[in-house]
């Protein structure tokens, strides 16, 4: 049988406990203290026994604060076991795996580069370019316990599509997807559809993240100008930086339901159980 121990950096506190609880695992837990000048201290309060040590951290905003705090913790319990694994249930700088405009750096790859040499066996991250690990069985879940008429899941832009397809066949409903333009340079979103049939029917807007809920806001406003009913919003991620939430719900937005990945007041949906069972 394989041991686990599950050490926590302060990004994720409540979420590694729930992972070690569910794989029946030691939980050791970090401290930080952060000085004047910003610098972080980290101190990891016993050493993990001979087994595969998980470190669990989001990357969520302060980014490269938690994405130090990680490398850090990483770096001390490779001392102690052969198998370090990087549990990152939101993986920051994900976006950036592509050169979108010339000159532009693939940060992703800079950063499984500092994991690599951290010390990071595998790394395990949750609906991020993920088909391994997805909250999607699990969100829908939820959905599935609300009285909703007629729901319609859509889908902000065609890149999403394919995520709403899935979203949609697991609810047993259909799906749409909108047509979105977002400019490179300045980030405007702007809704090329024209019009779509959601009259009087319940919806779930799907994505894998939300940030500054630019796009489910343009679309929110354009469904509701289609009357359709309630609207309801399902991430992964929810970032919600910049008063993103107070945006969304002056949209029009009925709920927003997120996953533990980041702690939060839209997180009702817990992701412990799946990660648990990617690690076994």
């Amino acid at each position: 049988m394989v041991k686990f121990t599950v050490v926590s950096g302060n990004a994720s506190t409540d979420l590694a406990k729930r992972i070690a609880r569910k794989l029946k695992s030691p939980y050791i837990k970090t401290e930080k203290k952060v000085f004047p000048d910003g610098e972080s201290k980290i101190t990891i309060n016993q050493i993990p026994k001979k087994s595969i040590v998980v470190v669990v951290q989001s990357t969520y905003p302060p980014v490269d604060s938690n994405l130090l705090e990680l490398l850090s913790i990483v770096s001390k319990v490779q001392k102690f076991s052969s198998k370090v694994y990087a549990v990152i249930p939101y993986m920051g700088y994900a976006r950036q795996d592509r050169e979108f405009l010339g000159g532009e750096i693939v940060t992703i790859g800079v950063v499984g580069k500092l994991l690599k040499a951290a010390g990071v066996k595998k790394v395990l991250t949750v609906d991020i370019h993920s088909k391994i690990v997805s909250a999607m069985d699990v969100l829908v879940k939820h959905f599935k316990k609300l009285k909703m008429k007629e729901p319609l899941v859509v889908s902000p832009d065609m890149g999403g599509q394919e995520r709403a397809k899935k979203f949609a066949n697991l609810l047993k409903t259909d799906f749409i997807a909108l047509k979105k333009h977002r400019d490179r340079k300045t980030g405007k979103v702007n809704i090329l559809s024209d019009r779509v049939n959601v009259k009087n029917r319940d919806l779930v807007l799907v994505d894998d993240m939300i940030s500054t809920g630019g796009s489910i806001v343009k679309a929110t406003q354009f469904l509701k100008k289609q009357k359709c009913r309630r609207v309801f919003v399902a991430c992964t991620h929810a970032l919600l930086v910049n008063d993103a939430a107070k945006k969304i719900k002056k949209a029009g937005v009925s709920q927003i339901v997120s996953t533990n990945t980041l702690p939060g007041e839209s997180a009702k949906v817990d992701v412990s159980r799946v990660i648990a069972d990617a690690l076994k």
